[in-house]
């Protein structure tokens, strides 16, 4: 019995956060022991004092329980079967612990794209939802918008009639450059029919 428990004290666990359920490394965090001695792990103050506050995690945004509740991540999957807490000592065998360490990795694998599955099925409908609530900002502070509308189409006239002008502004100078050419055409040809006369 004493060889199992010295095991087990042995073990470095990653314990999980009683308030926001993040992981709680070895060597980190802090550990607080009820009267009725149960314990409570927090991987930062910041858990440890919203338990001390007596804040319900499945009301508070940040944890992951309130993320749960809300349907926003995976609540019930298989996957999590493998993530309890086994108290039960094994004997060290190499193999075993190979085929563990797989297994594990395979597990996390299924898990990211069961979870990203989800996220991609929850976000179906979300670019609705927000070109609804874009619509409805807008009718709410359209006083807002009203003055910057107006002077937009004000700016946009000033281009256009600009834009306009220059287009003018080179059609009559290109016309002026045909007439100066011709100009100079009939002043060339006239001068050569006086050479000629000569």
């Amino acid at each position: 019995n004493t060889t199992n428990d010295d095991d087990e004290d042995n073990i470095m666990r990653i314990e999980k956060c009683y308030f926001c359920s993040s992981p709680c490394y070895p060597g980190h965090g802090t550990l607080f022991v009820r009267n009725d001695s149960k314990q409570f792990r927090f991987c930062r103050s910041k858990c440890h004092r919203n338990f001390k506050k007596k804040r319900n995690p499945r009301k508070v945004a940040w944890t992951k329980s309130y993320r749960k509740t809300r349907g926003k991540e995976m609540a019930i999957d298989s996957t999590f079967e493998f993530e309890k807490r086994r108290n039960r000592p094994v004997k060290y065998n190499r193999e075993l612990m190979g085929k563990t360490i797989m297994a594990m990795q395979r597990v996390q694998n299924v898990k990211e794209q069961r979870e990203a599955r989800f996220f991609a099925n929850r976000m179906l409908d979300a670019k609705a939802e927000k070109k609804e609530q874009a619509r409805a900002d807008l009718e709410k502070h359209i006083e807002l918008l009203a003055p910057a509308v107006s002077q937009k189409e004000e700016i946009l006239r000033n281009v256009v009639d600009s834009a306009k002008a220059r287009v003018a502004a080179r059609k009559k100078g290109s016309k002026q450059a045909v007439r100066i050419d011709n100009n100079s055409k009939a002043i060339t040809s006239g001068a050569d029919a006086a050479m000629d006369e000569s």
